[in-house]
């Protein structure tokens, strides 16, 4: 007797720990903007003398080809592009952005573009660039025919204090008008609207009159007719997110947004200067110290670690359960940048998902091979794609369990899962009646060492309701 209770007790115990988890039909947000990356047309990389080849566009391309974007956010710097030493030059160097965009244009992808600064600060106000930066936008539109180019961003986080605008709304209030008004001038560009803010979310520059958060509720309430899409950026930390401070944040500044339009993220990523996060921080700073490409005034160290791959979609998840209609992840390429854009490879922007000159600049191959994040944030841009209607979750979910969903525009479901937990989370699945079966992917962390992930695939028929979201993994359940 003694021994058939011991055989029967750990089975019970198994049972209790099932959870119940359903896609319900209740909407959060429709018509979803879609997931997507930070690239940028590599404006460094001829100065630092060794230009993007054939060869590396190829392995780019094929790269974005896996990830399928829904859309990306294309900054420029003038002083790299069309103004050289005063002068107005827009064939100047338009090879890279041109290339890049025929990508976009070719594959269906939206791309947010805009300028990161004025050529230079002293011309911040002036006629003349704004001039020039319309007719440059009119350039790629209208002459070269990239009307993927739906959105543009006229300034970088114009409440930075690290901006040329230095948080001064009056002042950047009046060059979004300057700009529409110059807009308008061109025919070619009444489908493009301006995107703004731009401004960063839990962040108050003391020379502003207001925080992230604000900035957005004084667009809307001056500019709106202005703006096509609201735009915001975050670095949240760690445990800020995972504590649901994060979602709680993005509901509220959702709910700044006048009906009809949507907020997107257009830089997403962490940052662990906060007490909460004071370990990851201190391997942060254990990297930097002596590293021969990057000081890490600008960086995240941590974009190698398998933890990462976790966290990004862990921020997708939180976005759209709270209403947020998409995030572009900073950044697709540490070649794009370095820190201020000055052109010293050694003090690089590391916060890609790769280095495509890590043996042609920086003299280290290994930069080159994927980093664990990019295949689960490939996976969420796959999964959640434009146009979708976000579904409310309901599930009792387990700390340290995340989940999302959605009905795409083909009439499927997607469902995904994160566990940072340090235990095995078991769901018996309720499908969408109109589904007849699921693929389950879990992507888990490599363990001979190398940056890639492991993916797991199988099929589960309407009979097969239980699946297991493993500790320290992503599941993606794709309802046919």
């Amino acid at each position: 007797m003694k021994k058939t209770l011991l055989t029967i007790l750990p089975a019970a115990i198994l049972l209790s720990c099932t959870n119940q988890i359903s896609v319900t039909d209740e909407i959060i947000s429709e018509n979803y903007f879609g997931h997507g990356v930070e690239w940028d047309p590599y404006d460094e990389a001829i100065d630092w003398g060794s230009d993007i080849s054939d060869e590396d566009w190829a392995t780019v391309y094929e790269r974005l080809d896996y990830m399928q974007p829904q859309y990306v956010r294309c900054m420029i710097n003038s002083p790299f592009t069309y103004y050289n030493k005063g002068k107005y030059e827009p064939e100047r160097r338009s090879g890279n952005i041109e290339k890049l965009l025929n990508y976009c244009q070719t594959r269906g992808v939206s791309v947010i573009y805009g300028e990161y600064n004025p050529p230079t600060w002293e011309m911040k106000g002036s006629e003349d660039w704004v001039k020039m930066s319309v007719n440059y936008l009119n350039r790629l539109v209208e002459e070269k025919g990239f009307s993927c180019i739906k959105h543009f961003v006229i300034f970088n986080e114009p409440d930075g204090n690290w901006a040329s605008t230095d948080g001064d709304f009056d002042f950047w209030s009046k060059m979004y008008m300057r700009f529409a008004e110059e807009m308008g001038r061109y025919p070619a560009l009444a489908d493009v609207s301006l995107a703004g803010p731009d401004a960063v979310l839990n962040y108050k520059n003391p020379a502003s009159a207001y925080d992230g958060a604000g900035w957005v509720s004084a667009v809307a309430a001056n500019f709106d007719s202005l703006t096509g899409i609201y735009d915001v950026h975050a670095y949240p930390g760690q445990y800020f997110v995972r504590s649901g401070e994060f979602g709680a944040t993005v509901k509220d500044v959702v709910s700044r947004v006048p009906e009809g339009k949507q907020l997107i993220f257009g830089e997403a990523g962490y940052k662990y200067q906060n007490e909460h996060d004071t370990a990851i921080y201190q391997e942060y700073l254990r990297r930097v110290e002596g590293h021969p490409f990057t000081k890490g005034s600008d960086c995240n160290m941590l974009v190698y670690d398998w933890f990462y791959a976790l966290d990004m979609p862990i921020f997708l998840i939180e976005l759209m359960n709270n209403g947020a209609s998409g995030a572009a992840a900073w950044m697709l390429d540490d070649s794009m940048h370095s820190n201020g854009d000055s052109g010293k490879t050694e003090d690089v922007k590391i916060w890609g998902m790769w280095n495509t000159l890590g043996t042609e600049v920086f003299g280290d191959p290994s930069q080159e091979e994927l980093r664990p994040w990019y295949y689960t944030w490939s996976a969420m841009c796959r999964a959640f794609p434009r146009g979708s209607a976000i579904l409310r979750v309901s599930a009792n979910l387990p700390d340290g369990v995340y989940a999302s969903a959605c009905r795409r525009p083909d009439s499927c479901f997607s469902l995904a899962l994160v566990n940072v937990s340090p235990e095995s989370a078991e769901f018996s699945l309720n499908m969408p009646s109109t589904c007849i079966a699921a693929k389950v992917s879990t992507y888990s962390e490599c363990q001979d060492g190398s940056a890639a992930c492991v993916l797991d695939e199988y099929a589960m028929d309407r009979s097969s309701k239980k699946f297991t979201v493993p500790a320290g993994c992503f599941v993606l359940v794709e309802f046919i």
